[in-house]
This record gives structure tokens, C-alpha cells and sequence, in this order.
């Protein structure tokens, strides 16, 4: 797991959508959920919504509370 990537969760903003403008770290579980199913967008964003959607997934949304203090 990139250190950088994590650090990306808890301060990019969700660019479009219903939840545009919310941290990706603070998405709901079924809407990662929905973009597995239908598929995470390319690039960079793809990679972050993919990695929160697997923390979200597997209990490990508490890996980011470091991250969200500092901030």
C-alpha cells in the first residue's frame, strides 16, 4: 500500500457526481460499492475510489483517522 496514496484519500475531493466536492475518504461504502460493480473510473481517481473501496470493504476505514487529524 503507497503511503502517498492514503494520504491522497483523506484530501481529494470527489470531482463529479452525486457526492461532488466530499473527500474520497468520506464516500458512503455503497457508493464504492456501485463503482465495483460498474466499474472505477481510469486514472488516478480510479486508483483512489479502487484502494477505498477495498479499505471500506474490508473494515480498514480507521487506517485514515492519522490522516484525517492532520489534516
Amino acid at each position: 500500500m503507497n503511503p502517498e496514496l492514503l494520504e491522497l484519500l483523506a484530501t481529494r475531493e470527489m470531482p463529479f457526481g452525486r457526492y461532488k466536492g466530499r473527500i474520497i475518504a468520506d464516500l458512503p461504502g455503497h457508493y464504492l460499492g456501485w463503482f465495483a460493480r460498474e466499474g472505477f473510473p481510469k486514472g488516478q481517481l480510479g486508483q483512489l475510489l479502487a484502494l477505498m473501496y477495498e479499505l471500506d470493504h474490508n473494515n480498514l476505514r480507521g487506517l485514515l483517522d492519522p490522516l484525517r487529524s492532520a489534516r
